[in-house]
């Protein structure tokens, strides 16, 4: 299964467990007077148009380079990235509001099956941070990384929501807010979030840096192939789920302009069929001294 279709297969996994856990958090929430419970239904329900941006923008990054996009689509990744971090903001701050408010506001304990109801979610989130974790690292794809943090901000709000409401049900009277703290303690837990998620997509548009593993095996590849005597600059820019390399080869400088040619064609290929997240590779050839 290829890179795309595997991100694809992977949102639609997302969307509805965020659809199913959303309205699961609303009515235990509601009914069982928690509003960290109601905190945690606010993010699912933003989680599920994050998810659906974060597939509308793999699948647009999949479409083939064209005229007007030679280097293909795949920049649309980092920029869905910002648009997940911006809901993420927008969920956090609409959270610590209401749980500002709630806190000065007196009210009636939660009841005790919500616990009951947090476990469960607090364990299927974190299975499903890590299937999809382990998806974007297979994937290369920083939108899909973002959608794991979704899963592993909601599984931490509902553990701030366990303690909280633990703590008004253990104390009684006077603690009613418990659960309160717990949903302001968890917006700010999404910010700091929402900065691991936007510095590497960041540095994705500004064409960081970060691809000395890449390089690596891209040199240990070159001086593997017949003609190639050495590698010199190796430049990479990641777009997408996809790889752009410029590489400098050394070859032997008697040899005939055609041959150096025909060297650098057959590494090209050579490159990008064991290594199919390169999407292209331009091969510079100079001749050793």
């Amino acid at each position: 299964m290829s890179h795309e279709k595997t991100a694809i297969k992977t949102t639609y996994f997302s969307i509805l467990s965020n659809a199913s856990l959303a309205i699961i958090k609303w009515i235990a929430g509601y009914f069982g007077n928690s509003y960290a419970l109601i905190a945690d239904a606010i993010e699912s329900t933003t989680d599920i148009f994050s998810s659906i941006l974060v597939l509308v923008g793999i699948k647009y990054s999949s479409r083939p380079p064209d005229k007007n996009h030679p280097y293909g689509h795949g920049r649309i990744e980092p920029l869905v990235t910002f648009a997940v971090v911006g809901s993420l903001i927008v969920s956090a701050g609409i959270i610590a509001r209401q749980a500002i408010i709630n806190i000065q506001t007196p009210h009636d304990l939660p009841r005790a099956y919500t616990l009951l109801i947090l476990a469960g979610i607090i364990i299927w989130k974190e299975i499903s941070y890590r299937l999809v974790i382990k998806k974007s690292l297979e994937t290369k794809s920083s939108s899909l990384k973002a959608d794991a943090w979704h899963h592993r901000s909601d599984a931490i709000t509902s553990v701030a929501a366990f303690i909280g409401i633990s703590i008004a049900l253990i104390f009684g009277k006077g603690f009613e807010s418990a659960d309160d703290w717990a949903a302001l303690f968890a917006s700010l837990f999404i910010l700091y979030n929402c900065y691991l998620i936007f510095r590497p997509a960041l540095g994705e548009v500004m064409d960081e840096h970060t691809h000395d593993d890449i390089i690596s095996i891209i040199r240990e590849i070159s001086k593997k192939t017949e003609g190639v005597l050495d590698t010199e600059k190796c430049l990479i820019r990641k777009t997408g789920m996809k790889y752009h390399v410029d590489l400098h080869i050394t070859v032997d400088g008697e040899i005939s302009v055609k041959d150096g040619h025909s060297i650098s064609h057959i590494l090209k290929d050579k490159l990008q069929t064991e290594m199919p997240e390169i999407s292209n590779i331009l091969i510079h050839v100079e001749p050793n001294k």
